[in-house]
């Protein structure tokens, strides 16, 4: 029997790897890696790298860097999804993000490209305290952040990981929309709370507006895109329209979502949050 071939792109991120670790242990799936440093790379921002690394592919995981809000994102898609579908993909499982009204518009332009599709919707990640953002916060012991009142549903990556690779295997999700949540709602004090419980160390949270925030990223020098993505992540998805759970992680996979003091337990282990 021929291998389902699948192209993973954002093959290096936080889903993207987890999604590659898991369909390597399939034997009957072919996966290709998506990425600008893969001896043959993919590039978002070119064109000319698409082909070879979509050639035979039948399905491909979409995620789109740095983030469906930016306003590349639109026009990136869609002459993406055309040219796959060109090129004869037939399935893509698409990560949007919940409550970006942006990354819908991406939804939708992936829904009415694709033959196939699902769409995977997620939030804040728990990893965004251990391999993005606010991983050097928690070592210097201070995060302070916007919004610091917000509930917010973390979810795990291995979560995420796992319910893309069920949609990437099996047709019964082909139409599907998923929101993905964790099991419980935290605030980002609560959320460092449990870090420094998980660690045993004296981490402090700073509740910051906005604008004070903003003004300390600048001083930071962080690059200006950077910038703009967090900023708008805080201003526009975190007002409480995130704030509820969703019982979709259990209706594919069977099981309960991970809780943030399991994460934070977990990853103390790994020593990574260690000074």
């Amino acid at each position: 029997m021929d291998k389902k071939k699948i192209l993973v792109l954002g093959a290096n991120g936080k889903t993207g790897h987890r999604v590659v670790e898991r369909l390597r242990k399939v034997t009957d799936v072919e996966v290709r890696l998506g990425s600008r440093t893969e001896k043959i790379p993919f590039d978002w921002e070119n064109p000319q790298s698409w082909l070879a690394v979509i050639k035979d592919i039948d399905t491909v995981y979409i995620t789109f860097q740095p983030d469906l809000a930016v306003p590349s994102a639109e026009d990136t898609i869609r002459r993406f999804t055309k040219f796959a579908v060109q090129n004869g993909v037939q399935k893509m499982i698409l990560l949007s993000g919940r409550g970006e009204k942006e990354a819908q518009i991406c939804e939708e332009i992936v829904k009415a490209t694709a033959k196939h599709w699902t769409i995977v919707r997620a939030s804040w990640f728990n990893q965004n305290f251990s391999e993005s953002f606010f991983l050097e916060p928690v070592l210097s012991g201070i995060v302070a952040l916007p919004r610091a009142e917000t509930l917010e549903p973390f979810t795990d990556a291995d979560d995420i990981a796992d319910v893309v690779v069920e949609s990437l295997l099996h047709d019964t999700h082909n139409g599907q929309t998923y929101e993905l949540t964790g099991p419980q709602l935290l605030t980002f004090k609560q959320a460092v709370v449990e870090i420094a419980k998980a660690t045993n160390r004296d981490i402090t949270f700073q509740a910051l507006t906005l604008e004070q925030y903003n003004q300390m990223l600048q001083e930071y020098q962080l690059p200006e895109d950077y910038i703009w993505l967090v900023n708008y992540l805080f201003e526009q998805v975190l007002d409480g329209r995130n704030s509820n759970i969703t019982n979709d992680i259990e209706k594919v996979l069977g099981r309960k979502p991970k809780y943030f003091t399991t994460y934070a337990l977990e990853i103390a282990k790994t020593g990574i949050w260690n000074i």
